[in-house]
């Protein structure tokens, strides 16, 4: 009798018919189908967000218009509050689930959704509605909810074709009522009716604040001011009186002022009470700063604050941002002198012995002029060889020189990448004295290196004034190398202290880039600040192209049978010492290979094979600077003992594992950096993979497994750079080879990698989330007492019941919080929550909201409790993960309890420990089957507790590594066509073959008269093409397409081979020796000389672009119209040089 039950959201009324109807079909469903209830709760959702945009004149529509970016909107989030953002969120994940993932829906996830739900509709009617009045008091009630007959729950396909269904119908239905005038004139008269309505129910609410405003500045603000050195009555006024304010009076108080040394402000801070959102100050902040300005003449910075969000505001220059703390009282004059100081970009040069090449300062002058309009964040793709540093150091010059920045901080993930930039930075920037912040913590200076970990641990220092030595204001430019999804992933919180200009440089071709980096840095997905690829440089000339070749190895592709063996070779098998109690097994597979088996033949094959196949020095005898990746530390070891049995004559001084095992491994690096050094293959493990900078790299060696295309491209990048006369005069290094025998290269062609580099969770997040799972475990098994207590601080001793061991979890979990740091600026932006889980009443109820932050946020945060013994840690996780299991009746128990079982056995051979004898007896229960019989989660509590602190004193036993010698088989290897894996289109990889053709037969006539600017016939032109096709560069539709977009072949070849500089210096010697012009007009005319030897034509539109506009803003201002004419005429001419010849 459903239909006749009246429905807990009644209260809509007939104001919003469509959210009711939708909002009734969860309640009708949830006892009966979850998901298709869960689906419901997110499609009201949707329905109220949605009218909600539509309707309130307050809020702007995002560009992107999903549920999430909705929701996350900062006007949104001010309107909801965070509390209730939480609310959307859980509801909008609840129906992702449903539409997405196959695992049940809970009917406890079906209620919670009706309860948030209900709890989001009566704010909704109490903010909009007609009627509040009726809404008040209102409360859910689980009991009423339509019980009815079961149904058979719709599954996945099902919701998420009714999710298309409804998806279409509501598109269709706004493109019909924008179309619609009547519907539109209609919506515009509730806009204002709702406006009235919203402020009416404004009034009528009544304040539900739990701490006053003046609390929340003295337990947060005050104490966020002084660590920045604003102390009261030391350049800082409380409660400031202003007049002038647009109110009856005239007058005002702002909450905080901070004045510079002259008397005159350089910021307020307007504070709100926490349960407010800052945002709401913005204007009577706004009101304030204009008071202070007419009195002082000076505008001040302004900052709003709630306790834990805060924004600044310097609305001479930049629209509100998020930040992390305040500003100190230099850092405020730098930004309050820097409205004057700051100087356009396009007044200043660029370094060019800095940087000369064109697209380095492409690079800068695009990353200059999005700073020039406001924006904050750049990315700058660079392939690695390019000169990413290079180009960094010359844009912080510019940066520097024209009063941009002052202070800037160079952040890499390891100390060897951290010591190359400190050497760049000191040979082309010694005054900003860098200080590397690794070797030298305390330094000084303008230019700091560090790696993400080191200035993690320093942001919290204070100097002797007790101030932040690293405030949120302290850089002006944060750089950030190699950025990428996993640091964003592990250190994003940094880039978000800092309150600071951000440039990310990374070697990650754009396309692989995650969209979380582009997130990041406030782009669109594909769309960096600048890109100059890999392909790029190849075609330019500026880096080496590479010679790939894939080697067959049968144990590395098929692992080792034993019935593949010979005789002698099984005999040995059957000898060896495998594992402890286990029989000798039939097979070793290709993963277990120089892992812990290292087979001395498979590795004795690849020696031979680089040593005779890979590029040789100049002199002969040696083989050309050559890394080898290995797969781990044991293998690059392996690696160098079987090169020096091999090669004994070379003293054990040619080849050296260079990895983190390795003392010294800096010095190493020297050595193989140096020619004239006898170390010329670095075995190297992950070290060698990015940064290292060796011209004289002719060799690599893939002896492991790379499933990550920007790991591969990174490690390819080793050997990309130019190094002219490497072989002797006039011989400069051509190529590099790429030797791989773990088909690497055809997984890179057949499929892209997979990006790696997910956060690795800390064991002690395992430990939270472990617990908060236990505890949800027991609440759900009916153990939550609240006559016996639902949170313990006593945890020392063994609980006696479930309902006391529910407390004593509750207990730890609430003393993990508690222990947090707020000062630690790790902490500090989870603040609120971190104070509401410290309180006891918290852990009565945890629900599904609550549990998303405490495991998706919470666990994750740094604690203050004391440190433990990692064994130990490990110990509780097991045992924890059994009680859950036992709890649960999951499988897996059995085989968490043989894990206890094995280790028990372990602690039993250390019974002559004191420790151990004390508890030998139960040890020893624990290996018996009559033990677990009847174990309860209580007795496994009491075994976590009696043996945490005994299972440190097991020894670890790694697998032991095994040699072996069995007959490997090497093939011949096969080319692979490296123009696949450097471009992915079709006609790029033509124009790259056609390249590599004409490099090859320069001599031809054709590409003569081409390079020399000499007219082409017709047959020229026809015996060209026909090349192209009998050598396999590409298709006759290929040739068409160069012809269609090059406007003839004659130009696409041109580009390709350049124009000789002979050549070119000829077109313009007449025009030089004519007239009479200054030096810069010449260095002018020599640019179009370089820029014609390089790319072989040119539009005179690339006059007015760089390098032309480092030399002079424009052409006009640096020729006479008729000179200029006649620089125009001769490149006109020397494109018509290389145009197709009209036929007769």
């Amino acid at each position: 009798m459903d239909n006749i039950q009246t429905s807990q959201f009644e209260f809509l009324f007939n104001q919003w018919p469509e959210i009711k109807c939708s909002a009734k079909k969860v309640e009708q469903t949830v006892l009966k189908d979850p998901r298709t209830a869960c689906f419901y709760a997110r499609r009201t959702t949707e329905l109220v967000v949605d009218w909600i945009y539509e309707h309130d004149n307050t809020l702007r529509r995002p560009y992107e218009s999903s549920l999430s970016n909705l929701i996350h909107a900062f006007d949104f989030r001010g309107l909801v509050g965070e509390q209730l953002l939480g609310k959307f969120k859980l509801l909008k994940d609840l129906g992702n689930k449903a539409v997405h993932r196959n695992d049940p829906i809970s009917q406890g996830n079906a209620v919670l959704a009706a309860s948030e739900l209900f709890q989001i509709l009566r704010w909704f009617a109490l903010i909009y509605g007609r009627n509040p009045k009726a809404v008040k008091g209102l409360k859910f009630d689980k009991k009423l909810l339509p019980k009815g007959n079961e149904v058979s729950e719709q599954t996945k396909q099902q919701i998420s074709t009714l999710a298309d269904q409804l998806s279409q119908r509501d598109k269709n239905l706004r493109e019909e009522q924008a179309k619609n005038t009547a519907y539109q004139d209609e919506l515009e008269r509730l806009k204002n009716e709702i406006a009235k309505i919203k402020e009416a129910n404004k009034a009528k609410q009544k304040s539900e604040e739990e701490i006053t405003e003046f609390e929340t500045r003295k337990r947060y603000i005050d104490v966020y001011l002084e660590e920045a050195g604003w102390k009261l009555g030391q350049g800082r006024s409380d409660e400031v009186d202003v007049v002038g304010m647009p109110n009856e009076s005239g007058e005002g108080s702002v909450d905080y002022v901070l004045w510079g040394d002259d008397g005159k402000p350089l910021a307020l801070v307007e504070a709100k009470r926490y349960s407010k959102d800052p945002i709401i100050g913005q204007q009577q902040a706004k009101l304030y700063a204009d008071c202070l300005e007419t009195k002082f003449g000076q505008r001040p910075i302004i900052f709003l604050s709630n306790g834990y969000r805060h924004l600044i505001w310097d609305d001479n220059n930049y629209p509100r941002r998020d930040i992390q703390g305040f500003y100190k009282k230099e850092e405020l004059e730098l930004l309050i002198r820097r409205r004057e100081s700051l100087k356009p970009f396009k007044d200043k040069k660029i370094n060019k012995s800095i940087t000369e090449r064109d697209y380095q300062h492409r690079a800068i002058r695009r990353i200059s002029e999005s700073f020039e309009i406001k924006k904050r964040k750049a990315l700058l793709v660079m392939a690695t060889g390019t000169g990413k540093t290079r180009t960094v150091i010359s844009l912080c010059d510019l940066l520097i020189r024209c009063n941009w920045v002052k202070r800037i901080l160079f952040l890499a993930d390891r100390t060897a990448l951290v010591n190359q930039a400190e050497k760049a930075f000191k040979a082309h920037l010694p005054d900003c004295n860098p200080v590397n912040l690794v070797t030298n913590k305390s330094g000084e200076g303008r230019v700091f290196l560090s790696t993400y970990p080191t200035i993690s641990n320093l942001i919290d220092s204070e100097n002797k004034s007790g101030q932040k030595r690293f405030g949120v204001g302290h850089f002006d430019l944060v750089i950030i190398d190699e950025a990428h999804r996993s640091i964003y992933q592990k250190y994003s919180s940094i880039f978000d202290y800092f309150d600071s200009l951000l440039i990310g440089l990374t070697a990650t071709p754009k396309e692989e880039i995650d969209r979380n980096t582009y997130g990041l840095f406030d782009l669109d997905i594909g769309m960096p600040t600048d890109e100059y690829g890999f392909l790029e440089a190849v075609e330019d000339e500026w880096l080496n192209p590479f010679k790939a070749l894939s080697v067959p190895l049968h144990f590395v592709r098929e692992g080792i049978r034993y019935d593949e063996l010979s005789e002698e070779e099984k005999a040995e098998w059957d000898l060896m010492e495998w594992e402890e109690d286990h029989e000798p097994p039939n097979q070793v597979s290709s993963g277990a290979l120089n892992k812990w088996l290292f087979n001395k033949d498979t590795v004795d094959k690849v020696l031979e094979h680089l040593w005779t196949k890979g590029q040789r020095a100049e002199d002969t005898d040696r083989i050309g600077k050559t890394i080898i990746f290995a797969k781990n530390h044991d293998h690059a070891v392996f690696i160098e003992d079987r090169f020096n049995t091999n090669y004994p004559h070379l003293k054990g001084r040619c080849a050296r594992v260079i990895d983190n095992y390795a003392p010294y491994s800096q010095s190493m690096i020297d050595d193989f950096s140096d020619p004239q050094k006898s170390l010329d293959i670095a075995i190297s493990v992950d070290m060698l993979d990015t940064g290292i900078d060796v011209p004289e790299i002719v060799n690599l060696v893939f002896f492991k497994l790379v499933r990550s295309k920007t790991k591969f491209w990174q490690m390819v990048g080793r050997g990309t750079r130019l190094c002219p006369d490497l072989f002797g005069p006039g011989l400069d290094k051509s190529f590099f080879w790429i030797f791989d025998y773990c088909q690497n290269l055809e997984f890179f062609l057949g499929q892209g990698g997979v990006e790696s580099g997910s956060t690795q969770e800390t064991i002690s997040a395992k430990l939270f989330k472990i617990r908060l799972e236990l505890l949800e475990s027991l609440d759900k098994g009916g153990h939550k007492n609240p006559s016996s207590g639902l949170l313990s601080n006593e945890l020392t001793q063994p609980p006696k019941s479930f309902s006391q061991h529910r407390a004593q979890i509750a207990g730890s979990l609430k003393a993990e919080v508690s222990s947090c740091n707020p000062d630690n600026f790790l902490i500090r932006p989870h603040l609120e929550q971190v104070e509401r889980f410290s309180k006891a009443e918290a852990w009565g109820g945890i629900n599904e909201s609550d549990r998303s932050v405490l495991s998706g946020t919470i666990a994750y945060l740094p604690f203050g409790s004391e440190a433990d013994d990692p064994d130990a840690k490990r110990f509780d996780l097991l045992l924890y993960k059994l009680q859950i299991a036992e709890l649960r009746q999951e499988p897996i128990y059995q085989t968490l309890k043989q894990q206890v079982k094995e280790i028990a056995g372990l602690l039993s051979e250390k019974e002559s420990i004191p420790m151990v004898a004390a508890e030998l007896s139960l040890i020893q229960e624990l290996q018996t089957n009559e033990w677990w019989q009847d174990a309860t989660t209580l007795m496994i509590e009491e075994v976590r507790r009696k043996l945490r602190g005994l299972v440190g004193l097991i020894e670890k036993k790694a697998r032991k590594p095994i040699y072996t010698n069995f007959e490997d088989r090497i093939g011949t290897g096969e080319l692979v066509d490296s123009v696949q894996l450097l471009a992915s289109d079709e006609f790029d990889q033509f124009r790259l073959r056609t390249r590599n053709l004409l490099n090859q037969y320069q001599e031809k006539l054709t590409i003569q008269r081409l390079k020399r600017n000499q007219a082409l016939t017709q047959t020229d032109l026809e015996e060209l093409e026909k090349f192209l096709i009998e050598q396999g560069a590409g298709t006759q539709a290929m040739i068409n397409k160069a012809k269609e977009e090059d406007k003839g072949l004659g130009i696409f070849i041109r580009h390709l081979v350049g124009l000789d500089r002979s050549a070119a210096r000829e077109v313009f010697s007449d025009f030089l020796s004519e007239g009479t012009y200054t030096s810069n007009q010449i260095q002018f005319v020599n640019e179009i000389i370089n820029y014609l030897t390089q790319h072989g034509v040119m539009e005179v539109g690339r006059l007015y672009e760089q390098p032309f506009s480092e030399i002079a803003s424009s052409p006009d201002d640096l020729f006479k119209e008729s000179d200029l004419d006649k620089i125009c005429s001769l490149i006109d001419f020397v494109r018509k040089r290389a145009e197709d010849p009209i036929a007769a």
